[in-house]
């Protein structure tokens, strides 16, 4: 997750700042780069998703957790994942290779999903895409926050391990609920440019922080912050760094009386 989450961060912030420094950039630079933010992008929920199910196995199945987690698998998910993310997208490009002419690929355009890809059943069907996967991902993070909570609540939880998984996955709710952000963020920034049309720029910016930026900020809360580990080395170094000084240096020549 924190991985795919610093690939989305990196392609986007850079197809960001082109747009701001260089406004039009190439047809092919920009489909590489939006296809590679949408990967991304889409990568996300499906994570949770993973990261959810093996929570659940690992609380409520954990005789057969060794079995079913293992590193093999692991990389089969994160193939399968990734395959999912990109299927729907990478037909869009074939599509737009097929009906636009060879001049199209050579002029430079805004780097917009609209003004890359216009075709309208394209807009329908990455719609659609979309709610299928986060109905997916919606359904599955309920189903193993609700057996996870009544794990928690049995007499053999008193470890608190399911407590601590409940927790994980009820943030992995936060983060989907963040990520729901990119449905409402094209209907609100349309709105606020008929508005304040003078204001294009930083309306886009702050939707691109909001959007994109925030949902990734709960992915080193989680993985890092909550980690017992690594919460303990983050405390030493606070101490180190606040605590006053026990010895300080006298002055030259000894104390005066």
């Amino acid at each position: 997750m924190v991985i795919n989450d610093s690939a989305q961060l990196s392609f986007s912030v850079t197809l960001f700042l082109l747009s701001y420094i260089v406004f039009l950039i190439p047809v092919p630079l920009c489909c590489v780069f939006l296809l590679l933010t949408v990967f991304s992008t889409r990568n996300t929920p499906l994570n949770l998703a993973a990261m959810a199910v093996e929570r659940y196995v690992a609380i409520c199945r954990p005789l057969r957790h060794h079995q079913l987690c293992t590193a093999g698998r692991t990389y089969l998910m994160v193939a399968l994942i990734w395959l999912a993310s990109v299927a729907p997208d990478l037909s869009d490009l074939f599509v737009t290779l097929a009906g636009e002419p060879p001049g199209f690929f050579r002029g430079s355009v805004f780097c917009l999903r609209a003004n890359v890809f216009p075709d309208p059943v394209m807009t329908h069907k990455r719609v659609a895409f979309d709610c299928f996967y986060f109905l997916c991902v919606f359904l599955t993070l309920t189903f193993t926050y609700v057996k996870i909570l009544r794990a928690a609540r049995s007499a053999s939880a008193r470890s608190g391990l399911a407590e601590k998984a409940r927790n994980t996955v009820l943030l992995h709710g936060v983060q989907l609920a963040m990520c729901l952000l990119s449905y409402v963020s094209p209907g609100v920034e349309l709105l606020l440019l008929l508005l304040f049309p003078a204001r294009t720029r930083e309306i886009r910016y702050v939707g691109y922080l909001l959007v994109n930026v925030l949902p990734r900020f709960l992915s080193p809360a989680v993985y890092g912050l909550r980690d017992d580990k690594f919460r303990r080395y983050f405390d030493q170094m606070q101490r180190s760094c606040w605590a006053p000084r026990k010895a300080r240096r006298r002055p030259p020549g000894g104390a005066l009386g």
